[in-house]
């Protein structure tokens, strides 16, 4: 974490029914982790799906800015 600059952009994939719509709430635990780490809430989005590999349940992809 010593080499991270800032958190670019998250993408966070929720899994749940046809009649969930709080993704966002769901992202906001990860927005919220990077904030306590780094100081800062990155550019976010949340999408929602019926399914994630290995029925888990969040999948998040993050794009980081690193020191050389």
């Amino acid at each position: 974490l010593n080499k991270v600059k800032k958190a670019v952009k998250i993408l966070v994939f929720v899994a749940g029914t046809d009649t969930f719509y709080q993704q966002p709430a769901v992202a906001n635990g990860a927005s919220e982790l990077l904030m306590d780490l780094l100081g800062h809430v990155p550019s976010r989005s949340a999408i929602g799906t019926n399914a994630l590999p290995g029925n888990i349940p969040v999948e998040i992809e993050a794009i980081f800015e690193v020191e050389a």
